[in-house]
């Protein structure tokens, strides 16, 4: 009961890239980079042992963003020719590459870390991925045309990948979504049959990833305009409920979200985010509990799993690891408590 996680991307060594910054450019090159990526996969998995996470993740330590960690590896996007383009319905600006053709995968994406991973840890693994509406909304289509079109090309490479990843050993491949929570109306028409898509045939537990985004401050701006209770989740969390997906992970700490509507997701496994990162305040066991203690109204006590609110790559790694810390002690006194 009230297993741990995180959500995905863990703060890299500061001799692998730029500390304290997504976009964080690497500070090594070629065979050197590939080494060090390799290390700070294991020492990030070494650390979240040490902090008593019970579902480790790579931390995505190979990775510069989430979704162009993936996008790299696919033929049809030129990176050459980059436009400006309104992110999560204009929240903010990016300058994102092109889909210019037919997407194919060039192969496999995240195999390596993967099965290092899963080599070194005798503790279940997460590998995250990016969602199909979360890629079309964060690269610009100059050919398919249609948005639930390319989500659904975006999906078939996202099946192959995730299939491979359950192949390797994953227990689990999340997709990650924030932007479940800005296209309600597409989410229901088209991206849950693209996720669908995406998890067709695999061999483990499948789950979905929905927060508010990073700690970033284009989206501390935007939630500060969302008034006293976000309520866009009760929009969706039917339409996941009904969904072939197992795990749905959910932004709860310091969040406006009412854990009321967690009961809307009847049947599902919820990683309940008792970590906030957007925060550099290292929360308490005491309050990492009453979290988990305050969503176990709503949800069945053995459907919890505690994570963070999202991806903590942004953040000191000093305060993220210990606020994983406080992950596993609040999780093993809410456990003495509520067990």
């Amino acid at each position: 009961m009230f297993d741990t996680t995180v959500a995905g991307s863990l703060p890299k060594p500061v001799w692998l890239a730029e500390p304290d910054r997504l976009w964080a450019p690497w500070r090594l090159d070629g065979a050197e980079l590939d080494a060090a990526k390799r290390d700070a996969t294991l020492l990030a998995l070494k650390l979240q042992e040490d902090c008593g996470i019970d579902m480790v993740t790579d931390g995505e330590q190979s990775r510069q963003h989430f979704v162009h960690g993936f996008v790299e590896f696919v033929d049809g996007i030129d990176f050459e020719h980059k436009v400006e383009m309104g992110i999560r319905a204009d929240r903010y600006k990016a300058s994102v590459p092109q889909v210019t053709g037919e997407l194919r995968l060039r192969g496999r994406v995240h195999e390596t870390e993967a099965r290092l991973a899963r080599a070194h840890t005798g503790r279940k693994l997460k590998i995250t991925l990016p969602g199909p509406m979360t890629l079309v909304d964060t690269v610009a289509d100059a050919h398919y045309g249609d948005r639930a079109e390319m989500a659904m090309a975006f999906a078939g490479l996202l099946n192959a990948e995730a299939r491979g990843l359950a192949a390797d050993g994953a227990d689990v491949v999340q997709f990650d979504e924030p932007a479940f929570n800005v296209y309600m109306a597409d989410v229901r028409d088209w991206g849950i049959e693209a996720l669908h898509r995406a998890i067709e045939g695999v061999g483990c537990t499948t789950a979905v990833h929905i927060c508010y985004g990073y700690g970033i401050k284009a989206n501390a701006d935007w939630k500060a305009t969302l008034g006293s209770e976000w309520r866009q989740y009760e929009e969706i969390f039917p339409a996941l409920a009904s969904s072939r997906i197992d795990q749905v992970s959910v932004e709860c700490r310091n969040s406006r979200v009412p854990l009321s509507l967690l009961s809307l997701l009847e049947g599902k496994d919820i990683q309940v985010g008792a970590i906030d990162v957007a925060s550099d305040e290292v929360e308490t066991p005491e309050q990492v509990a009453a979290v988990i203690a305050e969503a176990a109204r709503y949800v069945p006590r053995e459907k919890i799993i505690a994570s963070t609110n999202c991806g903590m790559a942004p953040m000191s790694r000093d305060v993220a690891y210990a606020k994983l810390a406080a992950l596993g002690q609040g999780a093993a006194l809410a456990r003495e408590r509520l067990g």
